[in-house]
């Protein structure tokens, strides 16, 4: 039974000037009108600066696809994450990129899905004994500990560390805090305002976040500089080894700080937010939850999952697909214009930028039937595979596509049928997340539900 989950109602019309920067100071979400789940482009205005939303499908594709070095990354998507991600190839453009996937991909060798699976299964175990503790049916906010074991996962596969708990949290805290800093540093850039205060608060939340990671890769790079022996196969290892075929060097220590920085937040970020929404969505639907147990217990029963029951657990991925349709992790992709040029019938000027919309396009009306509805159901129909096909974007596409989607995946499946196994998920009806647009999309109030172990459960 499909129903409407909760998002910012939009606008009957565009904000005015000013209307734009208050509501934007919260989430940019909270800016959308109507006609922005209609049009195809639109166009704001801003001081000195006209932005520009393109969610043609066609269009997106020209941008994302066919011609991406005409469409580099926004100079402003750089100065709001730089403080967190520095040099990394989720900001930089060109001939610097190019360099730096390139030696991204041979470390990323190291992610290959069968390769760090136990890797995956032990980060879940230990989840598992966390929310054993905390499963007796009362509320429970399930954000902290989706992000806890994604980023212990990130972890393991990096660095071959489990994560403390306390490292857990103090980058969870920060990471909220970061990002509410950095949408105000957007909205005053945007508006050609000094945005020192929010931009110096935001850099603090950075250094306290890339402290933690900045220490664990030091060791193992000076270790590495004295010749010691380290026989951990890992994404980090595999950094400091790679060398790239064109120029022939490898990266710094500063470099790779930046790059495992990247990795690390990107990868268990986003993870999180989609599994708290997923969580979410699956506890306020009880009969589909019956239909996903029954898969889990059909491919695997009680037994240990293996690396093969993870395809087949077909509708586990597709609820995971429509929570990433509903609520895409990241929002907006920022590009920029290199050439004048017409797009659709607008005159676009060298250097706009040209915003691209996952949330937008993902509930377009018409490229999506019943776009605000969570149906998992709609990836079987002629019409959700047409749309998944031409307007989903949910790990951008193109050159830039996330280089860790397959990963998130197999994660995100992996931890969906361990949790519906063991407990019943049932919604806490005196909570209503509050979706807001920031770095990523998250509820801003948390998101609650209330867990019972199944072997009591009734």
């Amino acid at each position: 039974m499909s129903f409407t989950p909760p998002y910012p109602k939009p606008h009957r019309s565009k904000s005015s000037f000013l209307l734009r920067f208050v509501r934007g100071w919260r989430s940019w979400l909270d800016v959308l009108f109507e006609r922005s789940y209609r049009m195809k482009m639109g166009h704001y205005r801003q001081p000195g600066l006209d932005v520009y939303m393109v969610n043609q499908p066609c269009w997106v594709r020209r941008i994302l696809v066919e011609e991406p070095d005409a469409y580099p990354k926004h100079q402003l998507m750089h100065r709001m994450l730089e403080p967190l991600l520095g040099e990394s190839i989720f900001t930089t453009n060109g001939d610097v990129w190019a360099r730096q996937r390139r030696l991204m991909d041979q470390a990323f060798e190291q992610a290959r899905l069968k390769l760090v699976f136990p890797l995956m299964m032990a980060s879940v175990d230990d989840m598992l004994e966390r929310l054993d503790g905390v499963a007796d049916g009362s509320s429970y906010e399930v954000d902290g500990e989706m992000t806890y074991v994604t980023a212990d996962i990130i972890f393991r596969t990096i660095l071959s560390e489990h994560l403390a708990e306390a490292d857990a949290r103090a980058i969870y805290e920060a990471f909220i805090e970061f990002q509410h800093h950095a949408q105000r540093a957007m909205v005053l850039m945007i508006y050609r305002l000094p945005a020192w205060l929010p931009r110096r608060a935001s850099e603090r939340c950075a250094k306290r976040i890339r402290a933690v990671l900045a220490e664990i890769i030091l060791r193992r790079y000076q270790a590495r500089e004295r010749g010691e022996t380290d026989e951990r196969v890992d994404i980090l290892g595999a950094l400091m080894d790679a060398v790239d075929p064109v120029q022939g060097d490898r990266f710094s220590y500063d470099e790779m700080v930046d790059q495992i920085c990247m990795l690390f937040l990107a990868g268990h970020e986003t993870s999180a937010s989609s599994l708290a929404w997923a969580l979410y969505l699956i506890s306020r639907d009880p009969e589909l939850q019956a239909r996903l147990v029954d898969e889990i217990d059909a491919v695997a029963g009680t037994r240990p999952f293996e690396f093969s029951d993870i395809k087949r657990m077909r509708l586990v991925w597709d609820t995971f697909r429509e929570a990433l349709r509903l609520y895409p992790p990241v929002g907006f992709f920022v590009r920029e214009a290199r050439e004048s040029q017409c797009i659709r019938d607008k005159q676009v000027k060298a250097g706009s930028p040209i915003l691209v919309s996952p949330w937008l396009i993902h509930r377009h009306e018409e490229y999506w039937e019943r776009p605000h509805e969570f149906d998992p159901d709609r990836f079987a129909t002629d019409s959700g595979k047409d749309s998944l096909k031409n307007a989903y974007l949910p790990f951008s596409m193109g050159p830039r596509v996330c280089i860790g989607a397959a990963f998130a995946t197999q994660e995100a499946v992996l931890i969906l049928a361990n949790i519906l196994r063991r407990y019943r998920v049932d919604a806490d009806v005196s909570h209503t997340p509050q979706t807001v647009g920031r770095v990523t999309i998250r509820s801003d109030n948390g998101i609650r539900v209330r867990l019972t172990p199944r072997r009591t459960a009734t």
